[in-house]
């Protein structure tokens, strides 16, 4: 398992073809993360223009990521039985009629609505992304594949922690998300003019989608491998941390508790972002080269995650910059740990239920993202924005990952290990 993946029969060729085609659905997702992360620089734009407490302000993301994780196995499923450019125009169109519906939303039940609407959309965007890169490229470019996928969605945090926060301030709430949505349309026309599914003569073996509990049966097969189950995981005790800041409560804690400017604020979760792209490209460049690697970079990012946390809740009074800086740049290395979950689930299962188990693993982190957001707007408003406090509940998600990462960790490298021998197996002896 130290080695990178042998090529298997029937591996797609990858090559500059699959490049361009690649790009376009990774470009609908980074269209999607801006949308999907606009909220995190407006949040007191948000409270005050709909007058809501903090409790309600963590509603809109609980109820954008709830959807986003209700839809996960779903997606999977459509993504394996309708292919990755139906899937994917779909989800286009969704995001972008909740980014329009957001702009021009007046009352909170219309926002909470939109930003539903926009869940739904963005929910269908990653694993098709990660079953088109499957589908052009060689299975040993999986690792890296999916983390430059990853860093070009943190790209797209990018712009709304410095453009659209930005254009907030200049432009107003209804300019500046309306803009934005004209963003869905362009990729919208390029997705349905230029993306296919697959190169020709690499076509999917056809395989049965229909008959009495056929989903039921997917679903359980996904999950009955213990490396989805890993990968899910891997995925809820890395990610979560990382969202929870930048999709919502990163820029009042640093506002509010930490005394710090709106514009410094600003820079700081750009250095997230920053970060995460660059550890992104280290942590695939390894797991390609050294799949054992993978466990110990999950389990080091959380650990690490975790110490820093807790360093900056018990510091005296503000934090100083440098922990901050710190910590931010640690927060960044959570994206790229949870992308490792997908790769513990992607060779346990065969190409016609990777969409299924795809939806399994990305399902954990939204999961524990949708608990930490709730937990920290119940106990800000239950402890006078106490953001020590709150924040605590961030050990808990991490204590329940890291048990049943080490519960399943050996059982899921003996399943691989054979995996791997078997297709060797099948790679020396396919026919000429």
């Amino acid at each position: 398992m130290s080695q990178p993946a042998a090529a298997l029969p029937g591996d797609p060729p990858g090559g500059r073809r699959a490049v361009a085609v690649w790009s376009l659905g990774v470009g609908v997702y980074f269209v999607a993360i801006i949308f999907r992360t606009s909220l995190g620089v407006a949040g007191i734009d948000a409270a005050e223009r709909f007058h809501i407490n903090a409790s309600a302000l963590s509603t809109f993301s609980i109820l954008q990521l709830l959807v986003y994780a209700g839809m996960q196995i779903p997606v999977g499923l459509m993504v394996d039985r309708l292919g990755t450019k139906k899937v994917l125009g779909l989800g286009v169109v969704l995001f972008t009629a909740g980014q329009l519906a957001f702009a021009l939303s007046h009352s909170y039940g219309t926002a909470l609505a939109s930003r539903a609407l926009l869940g739904c959309g963005d929910a269908m965007t990653f694993i098709s992304v990660l079953r088109l890169g499957a589908r052009w490229f060689p299975a040993r470019r999986g690792p890296m594949i999916a983390q430059v996928a990853a860093l070009f969605g943190m790209a797209g945090n990018l712009v709304s922690t410095v453009v659209l926060a930005r254009l907030l301030h200049s432009e107003g709430w209804t300019r500046t998300f309306a803009g934005s949505a004209s963003a869905g349309v362009l990729v919208l026309v390029l997705l349905l003019v230029f993306l296919k599914d697959h190169p020709e003569g690499h076509e999917p073996v056809a395989a049965p989608h229909s008959g009495k509990g056929f989903v039921r049966q997917q679903i359980q097969r996904a999950w009955r491998e213990p490396g989805t189950r890993l990968g899910m995981w891997v995925h809820f005790t890395t990610q979560f941390p990382a969202m929870v800041f930048l999709l919502l409560w990163g820029m009042p804690f640093l506002v509010e508790a930490q005394g710090l400017s709106r514009g410094t604020a600003g820079l700081l979760l750009t250095l997230v972002v920053l970060s995460n792209m660059a550890v992104g490209l280290v942590y695939g460049q390894i797991i390609g080269r050294h799949h054992a690697a993978r466990l110990p970079l999950a389990l080091g990012t959380a650990a690490a995650t975790a110490l820093v946390w807790a360093t900056v809740i018990v510091w005296p009074a503000h934090a100083p910059m440098w922990l901050l800086i710190v910590e931010c740049v640690v927060l960044g290395a959570c994206g790229p740990a949870s992308m490792i979950g997908f790769d513990f689930a992607r060779p346990a299962n065969p190409p016609e239920r990777q969409g299924t188990a795809s939806g399994i693993v990305n399902m954990g982190g939204f999961v524990a993202s949708i608990t930490t957001l709730l937990a920290v707007g119940l106990l800000l408003d239950t402890t006078g924005q106490n953001y020590r406090v709150a924040f605590c509940s961030v050990f808990v998600l991490e204590a329940l990952g890291l048990s049943q990462i080490l519960r399943l960790r050996t059982r899921a490298q003996r399943r691989e290990d054979e995996r791997t021998v078997a297709s060797r197996v099948e790679t020396v002896h396919v026919p000429v």
